[in-house]
């Protein structure tokens, strides 16, 4: 419980760098194409090597403790595709023009027309960004509950995801509204259903947080934030043309986390 003051104010810095997006989309009347693919590349590359070489372990580790390294390995892996699972299934169920993770919502002409309609129906489009970002602010409140040290390149990674996130929420309603003071508002508002999430969950698993608790959710977590990298950023990222600089982003995106990572040994 000492550590709960520190988990929510990891997970509040990582939800709110949406505001950093915020103000990129603020300061760029249009991100060019090559901006948007490697800032997604390399939001993917960080996700993905926190994910495969820091959560999943972290979630087999703790299983095992608990199940043996047989029974512990198996249901880690379970809750990894689970986890894949559940986002998908929550990708399905939020339409697509609200769905604030869908490739080609950053500079598409025909979604923008689409956002300026849903405009209308703020409470909506409040509630499809608060279904993605509940996970992602999870993995850093239970990170930093259970290691601190941990959970600072789990806020890292997520932290840099959210920043390409900001602009796509940001970019779109400045589209529509031709009002950066409503853009950045609501890439502001859109990062605070991180800690909104990582509190609701840290009140409804409470009572259950254990090593079992702690080893599932670190393997769901991780299957997540791999589906958000492999459905949602590097195909946005693909979708801007520019492949060799998505693929840079994602490669360069894995050695800063790899590095960041390495300093905390």
């Amino acid at each position: 419980m000492e550590n709960l003051w520190f988990a929510f104010g990891m997970t509040l810095a990582a939800g709110l760098s949406t505001a950093i997006g915020g103000l990129i989309s603020v300061g760029r009347s249009n991100p060019g194409p090559r901006f948007m693919a490697g800032a997604l590349g390399f939001s993917a590359g960080v996700m993905l090597y926190v994910s495969f070489m820091e959560i999943l372990p972290k979630g087999i580790e703790e299983l095992s403790e608990a199940w043996g390294t047989v029974g512990g390995s198996w249901a880690a892996i379970a809750a990894f595709f689970g986890g894949i699972a559940l986002i998908a299934v929550i990708d399905r169920l939020v339409p697509e023009p609200i769905n604030p993770h869908e490739p080609g919502s950053i500079d598409d002409p025909e979604v923008s027309a689409q956002r300026r309609r849903m405009m209308k129906m703020g409470t909506m489009t409040a509630l499809a960004i608060a279904i993605h970002n509940f996970p992602e602010g999870f993995a850093t409140f239970i990170s930093a509950m259970e290691d601190p040290q941990l959970a600072i390149p789990v806020a890292v990674a997520i932290a840099i995801h959210n920043v390409p996130e900001g602009i796509a929420v940001a970019v779109p309603i400045q589209q529509a509204t031709g009002s950066r003071a409503k853009a950045l508002k609501w890439s502001f508002l859109s990062g605070l259903a991180e800690p909104a999430g990582a509190l609701i969950g840290f009140l409804v698993l409470m009572p259950f947080l254990g090593p079992v608790t702690m080893g599932v959710a670190f393997a769901m977590v991780a299957g997540v934030m791999v589906f958000i990298s492999l459905d949602e950023l590097l195909p946005a990222a693909e979708s801007t043309g520019r492949h060799h600089t998505a693929i840079y982003g994602l490669i360069l995106g894995m050695a800063v986390m790899a590095v960041s990572l390495l300093l905390f040994l």
